[in-house]
């Protein structure tokens, strides 16, 4: 191709794009008509084919490959036109003028998302539509072997039906990242590339909903090498936007740009989920719980412990004189407990208010009752693997070790069963987020872990449980539990004792019982969270938990400290799980719902 005519840096730019007589500049058959978009890598022109009449977009890379490198771009190009998929946009045709590559792409039903973009951001649930899809396509394609190498908002389209899809697959050239000899070398350069195109599609979708480019740098590319590891520059969504921006949203874009590359979004799957979560609990009208019930209608809530299903279905064949002694079974069993709250607290069973006693729950359901809930739990360890069930074990450890610390913490006069229960209801959406998401549970742990500081380098902070939530599943954990609890008929009242509290609550006096426990329970929950932490960070979280609740409680921060000490030592003890003695009370004491001193049933 001669100079007059070469889509290089120097010959195509837009100073030098001015129409010529015949209505634009020549590249072999195609009429160049306007330069959509450039960045060091590529560049994409709006073209019309003069042989057909037809207006394109041509996709070219700014480097002349040459030699041997030509046929490997064309293999490469020609690899990625092959995948089909509805986020990719098939390429027309992959040819060559003048030892000039080029992809031609349809451009009749496409405009870039450049072309979509405004100062004022664009509006969110659309955006998060469009990356999800384009995610789910870039995964398609990284699965494939395929990569794209330089993702730019002109290489991003949306059709006419309001399809995202992703033009350019490998045409900024192979030799960037993938001229490594020897398979495994070839295998690591690919996941390098895939990672940093999912990173590239956060910055875009950053320029989305910010109306502006990140590090005010419109070539994504220079973006990335001023972020770390190569640079030091932070990009984090500015909280001053023309559009507010979800917080949960926020957070998956934040995670997406993270300054830490080990927080970032690795796979475009991960993206795809976290966006594609986030947009159902906005679309739905159960919210968060639509992201579960399908799984919750196949596997059940949570599977029956190792044993504890068919001891409570063997008690349940007994006389009545022994409900405490089932209770007690029962409470150790925390599906068959939450399975029992949701048949007494379901509109058709209860219409006097919630349930909170399993004494009252087998009561009402009768042995029979529970013997035929206990039976009908899924067997351990349901559909989860031994991984997944492992770490389920030890969380459902944590949970129970919580619990029986909130029955020590909690002031005198309140059944120690009820506190019990408003602990384990503060966990359940991390239960159920452990049994039917194993993976984003394990995911929101590691975006959670503090990486202390090496000498000469700085601590690695991780993320909230909040955020870390938001950025995997797209909605908070603790949602989703509020969500199931809701579903199963629980009123505002109990709502808001298993809503944990947060730092800035937990200073003022609490206004009633069911503050009273919701603070016993959160500070359990936190102590135990806090007592499993590294032992520096551990004393810090104790310090600062004891000091949101020794005047709520009632407490001093020795007696805290002794309590958890307490509980401790007592679950050294192989029977780790055995309820303490008193959790089912036989004395006297109060009910949240109305204050009363009332006899234990």
């Amino acid at each position: 191709m001669s100079s007059a005519a070469s889509p290089s840096q120097d010959s195509v730019s837009p100073a030098r794009s001015a129409s010529t007589a015949g209505g634009g500049r020549m590249f072999g058959r195609f009429q160049l008509l306007a330069l959509l978009g450039k960045s060091e890598r590529t560049m994409m022109w709006a073209a019309v084919d003069t042989r057909q009449q037809q207006d394109c977009m041509l996709a070219i890379p700014r480097k002349q490959p040459e030699g041997e490198a030509v046929q490997a771009w064309h293999r490469a190009v020609r690899k990625g036109a092959r995948l089909e998929h509805p986020h990719l946009a098939p390429a027309v045709e992959v040819g060559e003028h003048e030892r000039w590559p080029y992809a031609m792409y349809d451009r009749s039903a496409t405009v870039t998302w450049a072309e979509r973009f405004s100062q004022e951001g664009l509006p969110p649930t659309d955006v998060a539509n469009w990356v999800a899809g384009v995610a789910q396509g870039l995964a398609y394609a990284h699965e494939a072997g395929v990569a794209h190498g330089d993702i730019q908002p002109w290489m991003l389209g949306v059709t006419e039906t309001g399809t995202p899809v992703l033009m350019g697959l490998e045409v900024a050239g192979r030799d960037a990242w993938a001229a490594r000899d020897g398979a495994m070398q070839e295998l690591r350069a690919v996941r390098e590339a895939a990672e940093r195109d999912v990173l590239a599609l956060g910055l875009v979708t950053y320029q989305a909903l910010a109306g502006a480019p990140a590090l005010d740098e419109p070539d994504v590319g220079r973006a990335i090498a001023r972020m770390p590891p190569s640079g030091n520059e932070i990009v984090r969504l500015p909280w001053a936007l023309s559009r507010p921006v979800p917080d949960a949203l926020r957070a998956i874009v934040n995670r997406a740009t993270d300054r830490q590359p080990r927080h970032r979004y690795h796979n475009a799957r991960v993206l795809q989920g976290a966006l594609e979560g986030w947009l159902r609990t906005q679309a739905e009208s159960d919210g968060p719980l639509a992201l579960l019930m399908d799984r919750i209608q196949s596997a059940g809530v949570l599977p029956a412990q190792p044993g504890g299903a068919e001891r409570a279905a063997h008690l349940a064949l007994m006389d009545n004189s022994r409900t405490s002694e089932l209770a007690d079974v029962v409470l150790g069993d925390i599906a068959l407990t939450f399975e029992l709250l949701r048949l007494v607290n379901s509109a058709q069973v209860s219409a006097e208010g919630p349930v909170l006693m399993l004494r009252r729950a087998i009561a009402m359901l009768g042995l029979e009752g529970v013997r035929r809930a206990a039976l009908g739990l899924r067997r351990w360890p349901g559909p989860m693997n031994a991984p997944a069930a492992a770490e389920m074990e030890q969380l459902i450890a944590r949970v129970h070790r919580a619990g029986r610390l909130a029955v020590r913490l909690a002031p005198a006069g309140y059944d120690s069963e009820v506190v019990y229960l408003i602990t384990l209801m503060q966990n359940l959406g991390r239960l159920v987020v452990q049994y039917h998401f194993p993976e984003e549970a394990h995911q929101i742990r590691r975006l959670m872990q503090h990486i202390e500081a090496a000498p000469g380098e700085q601590a690695q902070p991780g993320l909230s449980a909040e955020a870390a939530s938001y950025a995997v599943l797209g909605v908070d954990t603790e949602e989703l539990g509020l969500a199931v609890a809701r579903h199963w008929g629980l009123d505002g009242s109990v709502l808001r004792m298993i809503r944990r509290v947060v730092p800035s609550e937990a200073h003022r006096g609490a206004d009633d019982d069911g503050d009273v426990l919701r603070y016993a329970a959160s500070c359990a929950n936190e102590m135990v969270d806090a007592a499993g932490l590294p032992p520096q960070r551990a004393q810090l979280a104790l310090k600062q938990a004891a000091q949101r609740y020794v005047r709520v409680l009632g407490l001093t921060s020795k007696e805290l400290a002794d309590a958890l000490q307490a509980e401790i030592q007592a679950s050294a003890d192989p029977a780790s799980l055995k309820l303490p003695e008193g959790v089912i009370a036989s004395s006297a004491s109060r009910t949240p719902a109305t204050g009363e001193i009332q006899p234990a049933a």
